[in-house]
């Protein structure tokens, strides 16, 4: 037998190669000692064979073959060329190992088939990637290959999984273990709102800031496929890949995207502090990690295709006077673009609506000191457009395909396609000083193509080696495009179309266990909600947006007086703090009362931290519950200051002590015992300032 170890962070990750077999992880779990014995650590993870079962137990491999008795789900189906199924019976070979590297080889020498496994620590991070490729002498067709398979723990009861839908995504959902497999799919060509690829595996207990919890995420942006099974005799495995069937083609080489995993030992928010910083770290290919995080305004909201120079000059200066760094002129500049019926892929500017061209509309918005950001929408078509009259057949599926937004998907797999749009958007760079492109893509597939994804990838590609200044977001229709194999070309995403306070806290809060702040735009939306009806007072929509990286999509003409204050004081707020709260740990707390939805910032050093504690719904008792913090020195002091407290109402009729001033507590009580708030109405939030005075055993 030879064994492999890989550490990362706080996990550690053990392989094992018996002769006559694939390898299989026999550890993946919090570090172990230095000196671990990983012989023994294999044969100590064998289990007994009793009645009712075959005489040898098919081990759990990094792709489980159906060739040789496995129970489950097999890792790799494939055919050949004439389509009859192959089932190969892989044998390890040989390793290629380099510090914080690993690549398992294996062979069927019978059927000409060659599958390598590739493991790789990031270094600095508690992240370890994994992914797998098939080779093979004559052509095949893939139906499904998973990234490495992975054991799941045994001793926690629940799955955790990630929903949603548009303008309700990132919906955390529980699924108990049981006999059998949790299957879940995106099949409809991009990541989806519904399907976040990711799975948490909490153990016995764990909640957001204690216990252990396993996690993984597969970054590709094309739709996945997951399975976590439980076994007849009781093991667990989980696999991730590409969904299945999207190799369309004939094929002598194929490969997954990388598998991310990570192991924690301080709950959720381990988790969610390893992938965050990860990405922030480094994933994202920031323009320039050094520059400040920009305000955004996006015109959105307030005209969708209205476009009148006047009026948009007149909404620019309002939104500099508030705050604003960066202007975003979304759909509706070009072609004949006056509803969502026509003009996609005509990428030049509407002469009708800007006769002088984008020039006096951007010359306003930097004389104002703002830069200017653009609307694109690549991959789509309309059939009303001059593209689709001039090249039918660059229009991907069949002509008689449901449409969705009036529009349909152009074939990314087409290199004439994908020159065409480099063309057309290069020239809108070169010809303005833009400086980050708002990327959508506002419908599915007609159906899952891995090609496609790969030359969104390759256009993304191309265009930030030849405008590497501009920085790009991802939106698809909100939330359905985020994942790391887009974040590996992107800079920002738009996590949710609904810009309704209420429904962003929550969204927010859940995707914390993967995004960091510097990267999740988040924006104050109209006063009365496009997307929800709801009608939401102004500081829960600037404190809300204050959350991430920053930005405004109302019309700032509806403002009162009052409302344009507030949102200049918590925008001047953000921009005083984002120097340590882009890079800071966000840590989802405890709230012992479910109508509190809570979270803490806490700076890398540790030496300050901002609670944003928003009021969801009205509580069922009387007064707030005291809310416990995390991720803090027990042995030092803090002050903490009620930012906002300002904003009581006049029915927080007492006197607690965080409402009159500043308290210096200890880091125990504050995580034992916590904040005691005062009460607040629904659809608000408090906002708790803290810094760390001393530690407490410096003075004993």
């Amino acid at each position: 037998m030879q064994g492999f170890r890989l550490d990362a962070g706080r996990q550690t990750l053990v392989l094992a190669a018996r002769p006559g077999e694939m390898a299989q992880v026999v550890y993946w779990g919090l570090t172990l000692p230095a000196g671990e014995d990983l012989e023994t650590l294999a044969g100590a993870a064998v289990r007994d064979v009793t009645g009712g079962m075959i005489d040898a137990l098919p081990p759990l491999t990094l792709c489980p073959e159906a060739a040789r008795s496995f129970p489950g789900q097999s890792g790799l189906c494939v055919r050949g060329a004439d389509g009859a199924p192959i089932y190969p019976r892989l044998v390890f070979s040989h390793a290629d190992e380099a510090p914080g590297q690993l690549a398992l080889h294996h062979v069927d020498a019978r059927l000409g088939l060659r599958y390598t496994a590739r493991f790789a620590v990031v270094p600095g991070t508690d992240i370890l990637t994994a992914e797998a490729e098939i080779a093979a002498d004559t052509d095949l067709r893939l139906d499904w290959l998973c990234a490495p398979a992975v054991p799941a723990p045994e001793g926690g009861t629940d799955r955790l999984h990630v929903a949603g839908r548009w303008i309700g995504e990132f919906r955390i959902e529980h699924t108990p273990w049981s006999a059998g497999s949790l299957l879940r799919e995106s099949r409809l060509g991009r990541t989806d709102h519904s399907h976040f690829p990711a799975l948490l595996l909490p153990g016995a207990g764990a909640t957001n800031t204690r216990g252990t919890v396993h996690a993984l995420h597969y970054g590709w942006a094309g739709g996945h496929r997951m399975i976590a099974e439980e076994l007849p005799d009781g093991r667990r495995q989980v696999q991730f890949g590409h969904a299945a069937g999207t190799e369309h083609g004939l094929a002598r080489r194929f490969a997954t995207a990388p598998l991310y995993l990570t192991v924690s030992d301080n709950g959720l928010n381990g988790v969610g502090r390893a992938f965050q910083r990860y990405l922030h770290d480094h994933h994202i290919p920031w323009v320039d990690a050094a520059a400040p995080r920009k305000v955004h305004y996006n015109c959105w909201e307030a005209i969708y295709f209205d476009h009148d120079l006047p009026t948009l000059k007149d909404i620019a200066s309002r939104a500099a006077a508030l705050g604003a760094e960066r202007f975003v002129l979304d759909d509706g500049w070009f072609g004949r673009r006056d509803d969502d019926t026509s003009s996609l892929g005509d990428w030049t500017v509407d002469a009708r609506k800007y006769p002088d061209g984008l020039g006096p509309l951007i010359d306003h918005v930097r004389g104002l000191g703002l830069s200017f950001g653009i609307w694109f929408e690549p991959e789509m078509v309309n059939r009303n457009s001059d593209l689709a009259r001039a090249q039918p057949d660059w229009i991907l599926g069949p002509d008689d395909q449901i449409e969705g937004r009036q529009q349909r998907v152009l074939d990314m797999a087409n290199a004439q396609v994908q020159e065409h749009l480099h063309d057309r958007i290069a020239k809108v760079l070169t010809d303005h000083p833009v400086d980050y492109i708002k990327w959508d893509h506002n419908r599915v597939l007609p159906m899952p193509d891995a090609a496609q994804t790969r030359g969104t990838y390759a256009l993304l590609d191309r265009l930030r080696a030849a405008f590497p200044a501009v920085e790009i977001e991802t939106c698809a229709s909100g939330g359905g495009r985020i994942d790391f194999g887009i974040l590996g070309r992107t800079q920002r995403v738009w996590l949710s179309d609904s810009n309704d306070a209420l429904e962003r806290l929550r969204i927010q809060h859940d995707a914390a266990l993967f995004l960091p702040a510097s990267i999740t735009g988040s924006h104050v939306g109209p006063r009365h909600c496009h997307t929800s009806g709801r009608r939401i007072g102004m500081a829960m929509r600037a404190w809300v947006a204050a959350q991430r990286q920053m930005g405004f999509e109302m019309d700032p003409r509806e403002l009162t007086e009052a409302e344009a204050a507030v949102l200049q004081r918590v925008t001047a707020w953000w921009k005083a703090n984002r120097d340590w709260r882009m890079a800071a740990d966000i840590l989802r707390l405890d709230s012992p009362d479910p109508a509190v939805t809570a979270e803490l910032q806490l700076a890398r050093d540790g030496g300050r931290f901002v609670v944003f504690a928003g009021q969801n719904a009205s509580s069922a008792q009387i007064t707030p519950r005291p809310l416990p913090l995390a991720g803090l020195d027990p042995a030092s002091r803090y002050e903490v200051r009620l930012l906002n407290a300002d904003e009581a109402t006049g029915l927080s009729r007492g006197a607690p002590a965080l409402k009159q001033a500043a308290l210096t507590l200890s880091g125990a009580y504050l995580m034992q015992q916590g904040l005691t708030l005062p009460w607040r109405f629904p659809e608000t939030m408090w906002v708790v300032e803290g810094r760390r005075l001393t530690d407490a055993r410096s003075e004993t």
